[in-house]
């Protein structure tokens, strides 16, 4: 009886399926077949066959039924072969098969499992293993088995305080990049952990003021493969992803389309090209991509302007004589980590589906280094090249333009919302033009009317005046602003209107010369005010007007709002993220480096005891506070312990319960048999 299928492959966008039953063995082959299923990856068949197993005709008592005939029966299998039906002119797809010796049904009358398909045996015409080479292969499989959600909250809750944890090197997150042996394998779970509990920036933050503080020269500033710069380098690479997408792709596509030729080294020059258009060529590459780069501080997510902010922060305050510090604590990760990679391997960074071909990827290479330079702002910049020719082409760039538009695109991106209005000089003008405005009502009598004015925005405040040049009629604070919204037509039967919600309720009602234009302002206004403290959760989708709300209906002019806001972290950020998962994942790390976790204990309790030169074993560890370190060491050490008894009590539990042959594990999984051996090698040694 072939009951049903699952999963089946579909070939070439289609799944018509049907099984082929065949008892064979050595003197005979005998075929059956169901009927076809179509449209379907998951078939029910529920068909029954029947073969009868035919005795040799000298047989008429028992004692005639030779051992030879056993064996013939022995022999034989039944076979399920399952197939597409195709109406291509090859015929029909082979999906898989299974084979069942006749042997191993008797031990029971009936038997009733799920199977996996398994590939077609070649016959006779196996290959010789030698025939085909051979291939050499690094495989690391990781599987972490994942908990129900309060399993985890000891740990979690561990994890998370680290931001408040003084100093921060006796913190949990702390700990585990001092015992992880990369730390780019503690980084990815906390960053995707802190992320989705929105506590990414007050951790980062904290880590990167402690790297400041022990960093003795300006110039190495985040330099090296810390915690620190690992963690950034992650939240860029999940939070910055589409910020890359918008601002790169376009570009990069075109280059790796057009292939112009822009090799600049006269050693490296093909046939046929000249020096002076290929420096031409590169140099328009290389202006586009920095004007665009500068370009999009807008865009740049909140987060990493959060990060950028504390940055700037603390190196200013560390290195207070050294006036660029601010501008390179931040330039060495969005160009030096975040833009000039991208560039080099836009693969990497899903800018194109594969790595670029030999030319493309030497005029990315050009590029990526001259972008990195520039964003560098280091005094003497033709010094930093090897190449005389880079140096060379560098003098294009070597003008005051490049490096204010430079520090301009560093201050928007690192002004977050709590900025020291005094730190930034000259207030960054992002955008301006003529809209028209609805009187905000501030007057009692006065008539709420629309007039044409023309708004400007700075990173302080928002404006608007009768004509350009002109002195503001209102000036909104950046910090007043609640929520920037679109607002729907019904309101004022006009397209295009937004509204500029601030305290008391106060809102100003705006109209843009077209959708393109309001969709940008709404981004740049959101942007600017992303961090306000007070910012609004729900807004009112309509206007009051007579009386009412017409979006909910609520006659009290103060009613809360009746939709969510937009804005706040792109969404698939907080999607993709399984905050269960990453804990189970930092847990493994933990239980994998448990020797280490204990010799860093040991390591707080000599330097509590004893102040003299350090151990060599010990010295490797970052510990301030020997005190504070090794109550966080016991509590993970104890959190550690409580999870793999878990976890050894749910295999026990998993091994008693599991049947061979169920649908969860069909027969032919080849990992379930080496858990079944290895479960039963474990509970001999405990018995």
């Amino acid at each position: 009886q072939v009951l049903e299928c699952q999963g089946l492959p579909i070939v070439n966008g289609q799944c018509d399926p049907y099984a082929t039953v065949t008892l064979a063995g050595p003197s005979r082959s005998e075929a059956k077949k169901t009927k076809v299923k179509k449209k379907t990856n998951n078939p029910h068949f529920d068909e029954v066959f029947y073969f009868e197993v035919t005795r040799p005709s000298s047989y008429n008592k028992k004692s005639h039924f030779d051992i030879e005939d056993v064996d013939e029966v022995d022999k034989m299998e039944i076979r399920v072969d399952l197939w597409n039906a195709s109406n291509l002119k090859f015929g029909d797809e082979f999906l898989g098969e299974l084979r069942l010796p006749l042997k191993f049904l008797r031990q029971s009358s009936s038997y009733e499992a799920w199977y996996f398909l398994q590939p077609r045996d070649n016959g006779n015409k196996s290959l010789k293993p030698d025939d085909l080479g051979s291939l050499r292969l690094n495989v690391v499989y990781t599987e972490d088995h994942v908990f129900s959600s309060d399993y985890y909250s000891p740990l979690r809750d561990l994890l998370l305080k680290s931001a408040d944890v003084e100093p921060v090197s006796a913190s949990a997150a702390h700990i585990l990049g001092e015992v992880c042996r990369e730390k780019q394998e503690a980084a990815i779970p906390l960053v995707r952990l802190f992320l989705h509990y929105g506590r990414i920036v007050p951790f980062i933050s904290a880590i990167a003021n402690a790297e400041v503080k022990r960093t003795q020269d300006p110039n190495t500033i985040f330099r090296g493969n810390s915690l620190t710069s690992k963690c950034i380098d992650e939240t860029m690479k999940l939070a910055g992803m589409h910020y890359l997408q918008v601002t790169l792709k376009p570009i990069i596509d075109e280059i790796c389309q057009v292939h112009k030729p822009c090799e600049i080294d006269p050693v490296k020059l093909k046939d046929g090209e000249n020096l002076e258009n290929n420096r031409e060529n590169l140099r328009q590459y290389v202006d586009r991509i920095f004007t665009v780069i500068t370009k999009s501080g807008v865009s740049c997510p909140t987060v990493m302007c959060d990060i950028f902010f504390s940055l700037r922060e603390s190196a200013a305050k560390r290195f207070q004589g050294d006036l660029d510090v601010r501008y390179t604590a931040v330039s060495s990760f969005i160009f030096l980590r975040f833009f000039a990679p991208a560039i080099l391997s836009p693969n990497l960074f899903q800018l194109t589906p594969h790595h670029p071909d030999p030319q493309t990827s030497r005029t990315l290479t050009l590029i990526s280094k001259t972008i990195q330079t520039l964003g560098s702002l280091s005094k003497s910049k033709s010094a930093n090249f090897k190449e005389s020719y880079m140096a060379t082409f560098y003098d294009y760039f070597n003008e005051q333009k490049y490096a204010d538009a430079v520090k301009n695109f560093l201050d928007l991106i690192s002004s977050s919302g709590r900025r020291d209005h005094k730190s930034i000089e000259q207030p960054i003008l992002l955008k301006e033009g003529f809209m028209i405005k609805r009187a905000q009502g501030r007057k009692r009598f006065g008539m709420k009317n629309f007039k044409k004015r023309w708004f400007r925005l700075t990173n302080h405040e928002f404006t608007y005046q009768k004509s350009k040049g002109d002195h503001p009629l209102c000036s909104i604070p950046i910090e007043n602003i609640l929520a920037v919204e679109r607002l729907e037509e019904e309101s004022f039967k006009m397209k295009n209107m937004f509204q500029v919600i601030q305290p008391e309720r106060r809102v100003l009602y705006i109209q843009a010369n077209n959708c393109v234009e309001a969709k940008d302002w709404i981004d740049i206004l959101t942007k600017v005010s992303q961090c306000n403290k007070k910012r609004l959760t729900v807004y009112h989708p309509s206007a009051y007007l007579n009386g009412h709300w017409l979006c909910c209906k609520a006659t009290a002019d103060n009613t809360p709002g009746c939709t969510p806001c937009t804005g706040g972290l792109p969404a698939n950020i907080q999607l993709d993220i399984d905050g269960d998962r990453e804990t189970e994942r930092i847990y493994s790390l933990f239980n994998l480096y448990m020797p280490k976790l204990e010799k860093m204990q040991e390591a707080c309790g000599s330097k509590s005891v004893y102040d003299g030169p350090e151990e060599e074993e010990y010295s490797t560890f970052i510990i301030d506070d020997p005190k504070e370190t090794y109550k966080t060491l016991k509590l993970i050490i104890e959190g550690v312990g409580t999870l793999e008894q878990e976890h050894a009590q749910y295999k026990r539990d998993k091994f008693k319960k599991t049947k061979y042959g169920s649908q969860e594990h069909p027969i032919g999984d080849k990992s379930f048999q080496t858990y079944i051996r290895q479960q039963s090698e474990i509970s001999a040694h405990s018995i």
